[in-house]
């Protein structure tokens, strides 16, 4: 998958987000925190509404990084 989460999770976690409290106060389904655990596809609402309640941009949260230069 080319784009990664890391920088997502990382903020996450300085600012005290946890899968309770993102559970708890609705702030992005299961399934689409899932999606993020597991590098799938998620939408822009979702990186929308992170944004919001991380007060960030969305290049703070997610980094496209080419597969093939990866494999290399």
């Amino acid at each position: 998958m080319p784009i990664k989460y890391d920088k997502l999770i990382a903020k996450m976690k300085e600012h005290g987000l946890t899968s309770y409290r993102i559970k708890k106060d609705k702030i992005i389904g299961q399934a689409t925190w899932k999606k993020i655990q597991e590098g799938g596809d998620i939408d822009t609402r979702t990186i929308a509404k992170l944004c919001k309640v991380l007060d960030c941009q969305p290049g703070d949260l997610i980094e496209y990084v080419d597969e093939q230069e990866e494999s290399t």
